[in-house]
C-alpha cells in the first residue's frame, strides 16, 4: 500500500496530500463508502453539514479498526451557522453527528461576503482551537480579499483555503497568495466533475503514462502542492484515485495541462454566492 505524503499546516498539524470526498455520496451509502476508502489507504477524509452525511463518515470511522490518530478528519460550517455563537453550537452539533471528540480541521464553507459574518465566525473558529477541541481550522471558497480581511483583523491565518481547482481553474494568483502567508491549497473539484477526462491533452498524456485520465490530473494537483480530495462510490475508482504515487509528470507534461486554464468554474462565484 502506497504511503501518502504529508503536508505540514502552518501551525505544525500534518495533512495528507490526498485525502477522500464524500460530497454527493448519499448519506445511506457513506459508511460503506469511507470504508471502501480506509481500506484501500485512505486516511483523510473530508464531509461538511450541508452534504448531510457527517453520520456515516463518523460509523466508518469508529467501526474501522484504525487508530484515530491515524486519521483525518475534516467538516465545514454551513452558511446559515455563521455567526459567533451560532458556529460554536453548529460545531457542537457535527460533533455529534460525527461521534468524535475531537477534529482535525475545521472550514467555514463560503465566505458570503454579502452578509459580512466570516470575521465574527474565524474568531468563533479561533475558540475552538484555543480549546484544543479542532487541530487546525481554515476557509473554503474564500478569495484573496477575504482571507487578507480575515488576516488583518484577527491575526489568525486559515491553514487551509479549499477552492475549485482543476486544470481549467489552475488559481495560480490565488496559489501563490498562499504560498506567501503559509495557508495550504485544497482542491474540491480536482477533476472538474469528469469534464477533463476527454480532453485530448488529458488523454494523450494519459496514454503516454499508461494511466488513467483521472491520475493524469490528480498526479498534476500534487505536483503543483497541493491537497486533493476525489470522490467517487465505485471501489475501482476509489482505488484507482489512490495509486498516484509510482509515476510522475515531467516538466513538459505540467507545462501541456497547465495551457489548458481557462479560468472557467464550475461552481458558484465566491464573491456572490450567498446561499443560506
Amino acid at each position: 500500500m502506497a504511503v501518502v505524503p504529508d503536508l505540514e499546516l502552518n501551525n505544525g498539524v500534518a495533512i495528507p496530500q490526498l485525502g477522500f470526498g464524500v460530497f454527493q455520496v448519499p448519506a445511506e451509502d457513506t459508511a460503506e463508502v469511507v470504508r471502501t476508502a480506509l481500506r484501500t489507504g485512505y486516511r483523510s477524509i473530508d464531509t461538511a453539514a450541508a452534504y448531510r452525511n457527517e453520520t456515516g463518515v463518523g460509523a466508518a470511522i469508529r467501526d474501522c479498526g484504525l487508530p484515530r490518530g491515524e486519521l483525518f478528519v475534516t467538516t465545514k460550517l454551513w452558511n446559515s451557522d455563521q455567526g459567533y455563537d451560532s458556529a460554536l453550537r453548529a460545531f457542537d452539533a457535527g460533533m455529534e453527528r460525527l461521534g468524535l471528540d475531537y477534529l482535525d480541521l475545521y472550514l467555514i464553507h463560503w465566505p458570503l461576503p454579502a452578509r459580512d459574518t466570516y470575521v465574527e465566525t474565524w474568531r468563533a473558529f479561533g475558540k475552538l482551537l484555543s480549546e484544543g477541541r479542532v487541530r487546525a481550522i481554515g476557509v473554503s471558497n474564500f478569495q484573496i480579499p477575504h482571507l487578507q480581511r480575515l488576516i488583518d483583523e484577527t491575526g489568525v491565518v486559515p491553514a487551509v483555503n479549499q477552492v475549485e481547482l482543476h486544470p481549467n481553474l489552475a488559481q495560480a494568483e490565488l496559489r501563490a497568495f498562499h504560498a506567501d502567508h503559509g495557508i495550504v491549497t485544497e482542491a474540491w473539484s480536482p477533476l472538474a466533475q469528469g469534464a477533463l477526462l476527454s480532453d485530448e491533452t488529458i488523454t494523450g498524456l494519459a496514454s503516454r503514462h499508461g494511466r488513467s485520465p483521472a491520475q493524469i490530473v490528480l498526479r498534476w494537483h500534487l505536483q503543483l502542492g497541493n491537497v486533493v480530495i476525489p470522490k467517487s462510490v465505485t471501489p475501482s475508482r476509489i482505488a484507482e484515485n489512490f495509486a498516484l504515487f509510482d509515476f510522475a509528470l515531467t516538466d513538459e507534461d505540467m507545462a501541456a495541462i497547465g495551457k489548458l486554464d481557462t479560468g472557467a468554474r464550475i461552481g458558484p462565484d465566491p464573491d456572490t454566492f450567498n446561499l443560506a
